[in-house]
């Protein structure tokens, strides 16, 4: 048995909003419950819903920026800047700005559609 497992073909999440999502390791690519790590770009202009999720998120930005709302406060993170939230705090995601941001997302335990909690648009 090997000690190890090669991801050469990450799991493409389908979106209508125009956001790559590219599971490397978590439920819908490796069926592993335990942490889930994507590759992600978002594009110009995007945003999602607030959410409170069962589990934490760490956000590691590659190039461009995102815009981070938690709880009442607005961050916005650069390239080379990286977060932990905390499960179970109230967040919204966006790419406001005028490029695209890429980056990598680590949810432990893993992203799971039914622990994300997001709220109605």
């Amino acid at each position: 048995m090997k000690k190890y497992t090669l991801q050469k073909s990450p799991f493409v999440v389908p979106t209508t909003d125009g956001k790559l999502i590219e599971e490397h390791h978590g439920l819908a690519s490796t069926n592993n419950p335990d942490i889930s790590i994507a590759h992600m770009i978002a594009p110009a202009g995007w945003s999602e819903p607030f959410q409170t999720p069962d589990f934490e998120e760490y956000t590691y930005i590659i190039s461009g920026k995102k815009q981070f709302i938690i709880e009442d406060e607005v961050l916005v993170l650069e390239a080379g800047q990286s977060i932990k939230i905390e499960k179970n705090t109230r967040v919204q995601y966006s790419n406001p700005f005028e490029s695209p941001c890429e980056y990598i997302a680590i949810c432990t335990p893993a992203f799971d559609f039914n622990k994300v909690h997001r709220e109605e648009a």
